[in-house]
């Protein structure tokens, strides 16, 4: 699964993020490898390979992890190689969901209270999450927001831009953000905005030779979506799902 060179990127990087127990993983290669199989594949748990070590310790190890934000952790670390602020990015996309996904505990709430907490909800596309992410000029995930799927994108967009460590030259996006006030935000954080008006809105300007460059944005999508348990959500948890994304991502980093 991992070559020693990827490993060798990547162990650093998860020892430093890892929970802290009295003893350390039983072999972590290996249930990272696990962990990385079962989500490239959109596999069971239980159908794990023999060779990549009992299923539950991977199952638990992901899990566990994913609620404590390790995950989360781990992508920001991986950051630290450089993001080009140049451009940044944002984008959604809708994840039809598993019918597996929808059995969290309603921990005292409705159904319709448990789903919106974990990010699954009903929209023409069918049953499934909207994700969305904020990239840097390479393409590169920042961050990610995840909310039921019939909610719109644009109320994900401030905390996305808020998720930098600096202000961008250029923020770029598709109509789904077109908003006078949201342009506004950009302006007073002393970015510029490029994103085209909608068919029904007075013209702005967006100038063609930064907008497009959007297709970035899209060709990551592309290559988070090759990891099924990204193009499917199968997780039943947002805590889970989000985890699966921000691993994905680091993957992403690293090969770049």
């Amino acid at each position: 699964m991992l070559t020693d060179t990827q490993w060798a990127m990547l162990e650093p990087l998860v020892e430093q993020c890892r929970p802290k127990g009295k003893t350390p993983p039983h072999d972590l290669r290996r249930t990272m490898e696990a962990i990385l199989w079962r989500h490239q594949n959109g596999a069971k748990w239980r159908a794990l390979p023999c060779e990549l070590g009992p299923w539950w310790r991977a199952a638990q190890t992901f899990i566990r992890w994913a609620r404590l934000g390790v995950w989360e952790r781990l992508l920001n670390l991986v950051q630290e190689r450089g993001i080009q602020l140049g451009m940044t990015f944002l984008d959604g996309t809708s994840v039809r969901a598993h019918q597996k996904a929808a059995g969290a505990r309603r921990k005292g709430g409705s159904q319709a209270q448990r789903d919106d907490r974990e990010a699954l909800g009903r929209s023409r596309g069918g049953y499934g999450t909207k994700a969305c992410v904020i990239a840097d000029g390479l393409g590169r995930a920042i961050a990610f927001r995840i909310a039921p799927g019939q909610a719109h994108e644009l109320p994900d967009a401030i905390p996305l831009l808020d998720s930098l460590s600096d202000v961008p030259n250029w923020v770029v996006a598709d109509r789904g953000y077109s908003s006078h006030s949201f342009r506004g935000h950009i302006w007073s954080l002393g970015a510029r905005p490029a994103i085209p008006a909608k068919s029904n809105e007075a013209p702005v300007a967006c100038p063609e030779w930064i907008y497009n460059n959007r297709n970035v944005v899209e060709r990551l999508w592309a290559r988070l979506k090759e990891w099924r348990a990204v193009a499917t959500r199968y997780e039943k948890t947002a805590s889970s799902f989000m985890g699966i994304l921000c691993l994905a991502a680091t993957l992403d980093w690293l090969k770049t």
